[in-house]
């Protein structure tokens, strides 16, 4: 029962109830159109499906290997899809002619993009980040330094460091390959960043990247104590380092031929030199771009050459002869010595179209952009899959066997792509893969080596590697 005295109250505020429900639906309505995605008035969105509010499908793609989850999409919506990962709404390509849409033809409708986060521990100002007249003028440097006419000085240095590192491991003692490959990569960008440079300042470099890496690709949060605040602070005192280090390089009028010296020489047209703060940027992008990537290739090397005896075989003898040819190796390798390598070198590309360290690349859409009747709406993060496009049977015959052969005859443009495509491709590959050939002459010249524990499994840190980082035990090959 009502009481008498509530019904005059009842009354009025039911007479409000059309209009309040006419307003509340009137605002949904406008909501919805302000938030209404482009599709509704242009094309329609690639298929694919976007998970569950705000976290998306991200944690199914890593509750299980990443190149399962991007495989199955493909298997069922295609060669474009779309997904929700990482608080972003994403389109996914997975063919060459999108690869190249997005990293050639039409780059400049798809931006570099990266968390602010990583920003902050790279450094803003690291070329990678940018488009335009300042990414044209960094990338020019690094490229021009990168060259196959500049690396080719840098071969004998580059044995010296590998067979330092062999020498330290060749004691039959169980090692971590991946974490002692990571050390090699580590001293070869400082050799091609700053030449040789004081023991001093290289191990506090060591030292503070380290930290900076570890909380990179943490929870980017700032609470004491945290590997992202300890990654910050450790980012400052890289800056410090580099300052250090660039001062005392202008008071001595020594900037040399090694990247630091290309920097602190540049001048655009109107005669501006770089900040201390943009060169610092990119001297520690350049290292962090040198350093886990190649490391996680020559492990794969390693481990592919253990699991194929007979290909190992192949690529001793061809090494061997090599060898011989410099007097048992007391003379250095040439880089013409280095171009020589054609089954070495096939293992090489072999090894990155299978390990595919680089799975993908983001980008993110500057415009409404439409692909093959589908629109890639203005904001949204466009990845390019490299892994799905290298082990597409279409392009690559039985493409879960490692076969080195299968490079004997060029592929088809833009099908593979290990170290990306366009303007953002990686300058620095033929220095890390110098850096991949001169290990493995003295590799299989001078050590042999055995897998300790699993041969199996693979682990993302945050590239693909053999798990537990592939532990091997290394020891002096017996002389011939």
């Amino acid at each position: 029962m009502t009481c008498p005295l509530i019904l005059p109250y009842m009354e009025k505020v039911l007479r409000y109830v059309p209009i309040l429900l006419l307003t509340l639906l009137l605002y949904i309505f406008l909501r919805r159109r302000n938030r209404r995605d482009p599709s509704k008035r242009h094309n329609k969105l690639p298929p694919g499906s976007m998970g569950w509010p705000y976290v998306g499908e991200t944690l199914q793609l890593y509750s299980q290997d990443p190149n399962v989850f991007f495989a199955t999409k493909q298997r069922r919506y295609g060669e474009i899809f779309k997904t929700h990962i990482l608080g972003c709404r994403c389109v996914m390509l997975a063919s060459p002619e999108a690869a190249r849409f997005v990293l050639v033809t039409r780059a400049h409708l798809f931006k570099p993009t990266y968390p602010k986060s990583k920003e902050n521990l790279i450094g803003p100002s690291a070329l990678f980040f940018h488009q335009g007249a300042y990414h044209v003028r960094l990338r020019k440097l690094v490229q021009g330094f990168m060259s196959p006419e500049s690396v080719r000085n840098l071969v004998t240095d580059i044995e010296a460091i590998a067979v330092s590192a062999l020498d330290s491991w060749a004691g039959g003692q169980v090692i971590n390959t991946y974490q002692e490959m990571k050390k090699f990569s580590f001293e070869v960008g400082i050799l091609a960043i700053f030449g040789h440079l004081e023991a001093g300042y290289r191990e506090e470099l060591r030292k503070n990247y380290a930290i900076v890496e570890r909380g990179y690709n943490s929870f980017p949060t700032k609470i004491p104590g945290t590997p992202y605040k300890k990654a910050l602070q450790a980012r400052k005192r890289l800056s410090e380092i580099l300052s250090k280090i660039i001062r005392e390089r202008k008071e001595k009028r020594s900037t040399g031929k090694e990247l630091l010296g290309c920097l602190l020489n540049s001048k655009d047209d109107k005669g501006e030199i770089l900040t201390e703060e943009q060169i610092a940027d990119n001297l520690i992008g350049v290292l962090f771009a040198a350093q886990d990537t190649t490391a996680s290739v020559i492990t794969w090397i390693l481990k592919y050459l253990h699991d194929y005896p007979k290909l190992l075989e192949a690529v001793k003898a061809e090494q061997k002869a090599i060898y011989w040819s410099n007097e048992e190796g007391n003379h250095p390798l040439t880089w013409t010595q280095t171009r020589q390598m054609p089954i070495t070198y096939g293992v090489v590309l072999e090894s990155l179209r299978m390990a595919s360290i680089i799975s993908f690349t983001f980008r993110e859409a500057v415009a409404d952009v439409e692909y093959k009747g589908y629109l890639i709406p203005k904001g949204w993060k466009v990845l390019p899959l490299f892994r799905n496009i290298h082990h597409n049977p279409d392009f690559f015959s039985n493409p879960q066997k490692f076969d080195p052969s299968r490079f004997e005859t060029a592929p088809k443009p833009y099908t593979f792509m290990p170290f990306g495509s366009g303007v953002h491709a990686c300058p620095g590959n033929e220095l890390a893969k110098l850096e991949m050939l001169v290990m493995t002459h003295h590799l299989v010249t001078k050590i042999r080596w055995e897998v300790v524990g699993s041969q199996s499994g693979i682990q993302y840190s945050p590239f693909p590697v053999p798990l537990h980082g592939l532990p091997a035990r290394f020891w002096r090959e017996s002389s011939d």
